[in-house]
C-alpha cells in the first residue's frame, strides 16, 4: 500500500511472483480501503469472486488450500496490537487492518510497515540477498530505513525505529526539517525541488526556470541534470552529501553487511550515488564504513511486494 496506490501479487515460497495488478486508492479512505484490498485479493489469485453491487450475495472467503495467508506493507505504523496509522490515507488512525482482511478472506494476515517490508524483500531476493545485518533506505517524497541486524527487525520501543528522515546531517533547523525532519527537508524529493527553487530565486539560469515553480518534480530535476544543468547537477550533488553523511551514521550504529538504496529517487543514483559513497566513508566508524557495500535496489517496487509476501509465508512456513 501507498499514500496513492495499491500493488498486489500471487507470491509462492520462493519468492516468484506470479498475477499481480495495481490500481488508484479508494479516495474515500477508511473501510473502503479495506474493501478495496479484499477485492485486489480476489482478482490476483483468480478468484471471481469479488465483493461488488451484489454485496451480501457474494462471498468474500479465499479458496481453501489455494492461499496460504496475506502479507500487507502499509506507509505508517503498525501498533503491537494490529492497528495501522497511515497519515496519508482518509480515516487511518486506528484501523484494526489484520483482524479485519483476516475476517473477510478467511486466512492469516500479516501486516508490516513499508520500510520493513522492504529491508525483508531486498534481503531475501534483492541486493541483500542472503545478508542478515542491513539496511534499506527508502528515497522518495520521504525517506525512511528498514533495518535488520542478526537477522532481525529492529523495531524500537514505540515501533518507529527507521525514521531516517530525522537524522541530523547539519547545524541549521528551519521550520521544514522541524516538519518532516532535517534529512527529509534535504535530500528527499521536495528538498531538492526546494533546492532548485532557491538558485532560481537567487537568478541562477536553468532548464527549470520555464517550469512553474508549484509543478516542479524530483524526476524533472533529475532529467535536467542528465542534459547537464548545472543547477540541477548541483542540487543532486548536495543531496547526495547529505544523505552520505544520513548512511555514515547508520553504518556506525548498526555495522551492516550492505545498505541498499531504494525508493523512486533510485532511478536517480547516477547523480548522487558516488558523492554519498564519498560522503559515507569520509564520516562513518572507519572499518564499518571500508567494509560496507552501499548498492542501488535491483527489485524497484516489487521491494515491498515481496517483503510482505515474505511476512505472510512467515506466517505459515
Amino acid at each position: 500500500m501507498g499514500g496513492t496506490k495499491l500493488a498486489g501479487a500471487l507470491v509462492d515460497r520462493g519468492g516468484s511472483v506470479g498475477r499481480s495488478m495495481t490500481e488508484s486508492v479508494d479516495a474515500r479512505g477508511g473501510m473502503a480501503v479495506v474493501r478495496q484490498l479484499v477485492e485486489m485479493a480476489h482478482a490476483v489469485t483468480g478468484d471471481a469472486r469479488r465483493t461488488g453491487s451484489k454485496r451480501g450475495n457474494q462471498k468474500t472467503k479465499l479458496e481453501k488450500g489455494r492461499v496460504a495467508a496475506v502479507g500487507v506493507a502499509v506507509p505508517g505504523l503498525v501498533r503491537r496490537d494490529g492497528t495501522v496509522w497511515a497519515p496519508n490515507l482518509k480515516g487511518w488512525t486506528r484501523t484494526p487492518l489484520a483482524r479485519s482482511l483476516s475476517k473477510a478472506l478467511g486466512v492469516p494476515v500479516e501486516v508490516e510497515s513499508d520500510r520493513n517490508a522492504a529491508v525483508l524483500g531486498e534481503s531475501w531476493q534483492g541486493a541483500a540477498r542472503g545478508k542478515g545485518d542491513v539496511v534499506v533506505l527508502m528515497l522518495g517524497t520521504g525517506i525512511g530505513a528498514g533495518i535488520l541486524s542478526g537477522g532481525r527487525l529492529v523495531r524500537g520501543a514505540h515501533e518507529l525505529s527507521g525514521c531516517a528522515g530525522w537524522l541530523t546531517t547539519r547545524d541549521e533547523l528551519d521550520g521544514e526539517a522541524q516538519r518532516v525532519g532535517q534529512l527529509e527537508s534535504l535530500a528527499a524529493g521536495p528538498g531538492i525541488v526546494r533546492a532548485v527553487a532557491k538558485e532560481l530565486e537567487r537568478g541562477m539560469e536553468s532548464l527549470l526556470a520555464e517550469v512553474p515553480a508549484g509543478t516542479r518534480t524530483a524526476q524533472e530535476v533529475a532529467e535536467a541534470a542528465r542534459r547537464g544543468d548545472m543547477v540541477s547537477i548541483e542540487a543532486f550533488l548536495e543531496a547526495g552529501r547529505m544523505l552520505g553523511y544520513g548512511v555514515a551514521n547508520l553504518v556506525s550504529l548498526f555495522d551492516p553487511e550492505v545498505v541498499v538504496i531504494g525508493g523512486g529517487l533510485a532511478n536517480a543514483s547516477d547523480l548522487f550515488l558516488d558523492g554519498l559513497r564519498k560522503a559515507m566513508k569520509e564520516r562513518a566508524q572507519p572499518v564499518a564504513g571500508s567494509k560496507v557495500k552501499v548498492a542501488v535496489s535491483r527489485l524497484g517496487g516489487k521491494a515491498n511486494l515481496l517483503g510482505a509476501a515474505r511476512v505472510a509465508w512467515g506466517e505459515v512456513m
